[in-house]
């Protein structure tokens, strides 16, 4: 098995195909990177950015440059010695435009007679032997349906017509009620949808690759670039969906050849990778909520717990009690289909009406702990919940006394569908909502995270980074990525504010009373996401600030928008711009934090491009990113200009445009080209303590083979700096020391330290981090 030793994401769409992937590589190959990483390649919605609803899994994406672009790209990087890892969709496929999804679209003309009828998850019997399709306005809008040219139309939406459905003078609502699906109003998927989706996007259908046939069409083109030498690894978006997750993963190993293999899936704290699943590791979520909080100043928590308090006027926020609450609300509300749908497979010798049944399963829902089970595996979580879910309602404990032997049962639709359903109502109810409300310090609310978990020391730091050497070596580490909710750069600066509570609050105070919004969480999330961001464009932060206020769902909603609180929202974020008082407001914090976020940013560059496990880098964040939520973190990357910045780099000058991404691109190519080019020195893990009066400021690690105990081989030293805020106040590094081994030298800078104790001072004099290689042929 190949395995890179990092990747380089890039998101690949109409704008950037292929081919601009291909012309890319060179660029990528002197940064240091390893592999080339793709976002979803097969055919999807025309003009999806993207791609994860692919609607013709037979084909590369012409839009995204079709085969010939992924030979281009393949052979791109072949040619420098780089290899290609993709991402693919196995969960569900796009059926917004049917005409567009040949599957999708001849489920719709012939029903259950269709060839295609058993790959996706329909309940026949529920709808009356029809699929029903949410997308009319009203209920009302069956009379503006219209036939023409074979088919049904509704506005833009295009619909086939089954066998003999339609005669000359019939009505198009006649006509409609003869085929097998059935157009309903959008409000009513909530609660009477009968196919399974991807979370709560109607427009996403969940198809059965656990049907040997299903998966075999869905995945001939994935064969095909390893049978061609095409790639070399896949990355697995959202496993957690699919009926049988480990089975699944078997049969890509074995259509791939055995292929490096990643999941995206999120581990709670605590929670460790199922061990029957067949994969190298994670997408790297549980590595970047880590070193998030090693940067968080656990002085900070009473300070922004006090402000939180204020702000709801009487306690902080209750984390369990606000998830338990709005992943309840979920089940009930947006996920009720699916809800439902497990209630209708309770057997009747349960002897439970369908709404008890429903509330049972919605309740212990609600008091997951993780995303799902994977049963026999978890089998004592499914448990603990149903206890929670008992203590919680204790009319309810006599039903989950009946429904957990039954939801025990992964053999059973019940027992397997229940599992697939409980991460839907996380997803949607945490990372969705939750991390709209729970607004006490902005970095903590990150995919992946338990935002009650605030802060995290060096030695549970590095504890945990030895446990990924032991157990995980060749999972992915990432900062970045197109699902996270603040680019790291902008969570950098956001967690300077754990530092400097006093001042956050009062830098808050003054920004919510020059431009007030009726609702003091979300004004703290809306101005910490301005601070983080921040030089932002109006546009940028408008779309920000209305996706999380809806997201949020306190003070409006996607489906019934406040138009009056929406109003003073836009209003806020205008001030920034127009009002002069507010802009000095944010930029004065700004510049206050500029330096230690800067630091902060160096820092966890570094640790996560030299700790244990494969690095990733996200599309353009070799230079400082400050971009918050989708779609603001997939804008169009300058490579041009990256590439220009690197080989004047190299040159050993840079030119003023260049001066501020400097540090960045420098730690990042300096990193990338020593793991890919001096492997031997990421071997082991031995963490690096300093002496001194400020030795809590600095976390530094050995990844030298064998280094878990004394007299191993020293490998890369990774040495960065954390809290730089309180590091000032104290009076900086003053006779703080590190020892060191044998003579080394500083990637970064080229200067030589050690053997023996060395100042840390000395080691950052011109940087808040540093790289140290041993020097080769030096025996001291």
């Amino acid at each position: 098995m190949k395995v890179p030793a990092s990747t380089y994401r890039l998101q690949i769409r109409s704008s950037f195909t292929l081919f601009d992937a291909a012309a890319t590589v060179p660029y990528l190959k002197s940064l240091g990177v390893d592999w080339v990483y793709l976002s979803p390649i097969l055919t999807a919605e025309h003009g999806s950015d993207h791609g994860y609803d692919v609607t013709d899994p037979s084909l590369v994406d012409p839009e995204r440059g079709g085969p010939e672009g992924l030979r281009a790209l393949s052979e791109a990087a072949r040619a420098q010695g780089m290899g290609v890892l993709v991402d693919i969709v196995p969960n569900h496929v796009g059926v917004a435009s049917p005409a567009q999804n040949p599957w999708w679209w001849s489920l719709l003309q012939e029903g259950r007679g269709s060839p295609y009828a058993e790959a996706f998850d329909v309940d026949w019997d529920f709808g009356a032997g029809r699929i029903r399709i949410p997308v009319l306005g009203s209920d009302d809008d069956l009379d503006v349906l219209e036939v023409a040219d074979g088919e049904l139309r509704y506005y833009d939406h295009r619909f086939p017509l089954a066998e003999g459905s339609c005669s000359d003078g019939d009505s198009a609502r006649a006509v409609h009620d003869r085929q097998h699906y059935e157009l309903v109003s959008w409000r009513r998927a909530d609660s009477e949808l009968n196919y399974r989706r991807f979370f709560a996007v109607n427009t996403l259908a969940g198809i059965r690759v656990e049907d040997p046939w299903v998966f075999d069409q869905a995945h001939a083109e994935v064969k095909r670039w390893f049978d061609d030498g095409l790639a070399d690894g896949l990355r697995v978006d959202h496993p957690d969906g699919l009926a049988d997750p480990s089975g699944y993963l078997r049969r890509l190993k074995d259509i791939s050849g055995g292929a490096y293999v990643l999941v995206e899936k999120i581990l709670e704290p605590g929670e460790e990778l199922p061990p029957e699943m067949s994969c190298e590791g994670t997408t790297g979520y549980d590595a970047l909520a880590d070193l998030d909080r090693l940067f968080v100043d656990p002085a900070g928590e009473a300070g922004l717990d006090a402000l939180d308090a204020r702000l709801r006027s009487g306690e902080p926020a209750d984390y369990a009690a606000m998830i338990l609450g709005t992943k309840r609300a979920v089940a009930d509300g947006m996920l009720r289909s699916e809800i439902l749908r497990l209630a209708r497979l309770v057997p009747a010798s349960a002897n439970l009406s369908e709404l008890v049944a429903a509330d049972a399963l919605a309740q212990v829902i609600a008091a997951f702990p993780v995303y799902r089970t994977y049963l026999p595996t978890g089998e004592d979580v499914l448990r603990e919940a149903c206890a929670a879910a008992a203590r919680q309602r204790p009319d309810l404990a006599d039903v989950l006394d009946v429904l957990l032997p039954l939801l025990l049962k992964p053999e059973t639709e019940l027992g397997q569908r229940f599992q697939q359903t409980s991460g839907m109502v996380m997803a949607k109810g945490v990372e969705d909502t939750a991390f709209y409300r729970y607004t006490r310090l902005g970095t903590l609310t990150e995919v992946g995270a338990d935002p009650s978990h605030f802060s995290l020391d060096p030695e549970e730091f590095h504890r945990r980074l030895a446990e990924r050497q032991a157990s995980l070596p060749l999972s992915m580490t990432t900062l970045t990525t197109h699902d996270t909710k603040r680019s790291e750069d902008t969570r950098a600066r956001i967690s300077v504010i754990a530092e400097l509570p006093d001042e956050w609050a009062a830098t808050l105070d003054a920004l919510r009373g020059l431009a007030p919004v009726p609702d003091g969480p979300f004004e703290n999330l809306l101005w910490q996401a301005v601070i983080g961001a921040w030089p932002a464009s109006r546009e940028r932060l408008q779309t920000y600030a209305e996706k999380a206020a809806r997201e949020a769902a306190n003070s409006t909603t996607w489906t019934d928008p406040d138009e009056k609180f929406e109003a003073r929202v836009k209003a806020a974020v205008d001030a920034a711009f127009d009002d002069a008082r507010v802009t000095t407001a944010i930029e004065d914090f700004v510049a206050r934090t500029n330096a230690f976020a800067a630091s902060n940013s160096l820092s966890l560059k570094l640790l996560q491009l030299t700790m244990p496990g494969v690095p990733d880098v996200y599309q353009g964040t070799e230079f400082r990113d400050r971009s918050l939520a989708d779609p603001d973190n997939r804008r169009a990357v300058d490579f041009q200009r990256r590439e220009t910045a690197l080989a004047v780099l190299d040159a050993g000058t840079l030119p003023a445009d260049f001066r501020d991404e400097a540090a960045k691109l420098l730690a990042t190519s300096r990193a990338l080209r020593l793991r890919r080019d001096r492997p031997e020195l990421f071997q082991g893990y031995r963490p690096v303590f300093a002496s001194g009066p400020a030795s809590d400021h600095l976390v530094a690690f050995d990844r030298g083979e064998d280094s878990t105990g004394a007299g191993g081989t020293p490998g890369a030293l990774t040495l960065a700096t954390r809290l730089p805020s309180g590091l000032e106040r104290a009076g900086g590094w003053r006779d703080t020391a590190v020892e060191l081994s044998t003579s080394m030298r500083d990637e970064l800078t080229g200067r030589t330290h050690g053997p023996g104790p060395v100042p840390v001072a000395g080691i950052f004099q011109q940087y808040p981090v540093a790289l140290l290689a041993p020097v080769i042929g030096d025996n001291a």
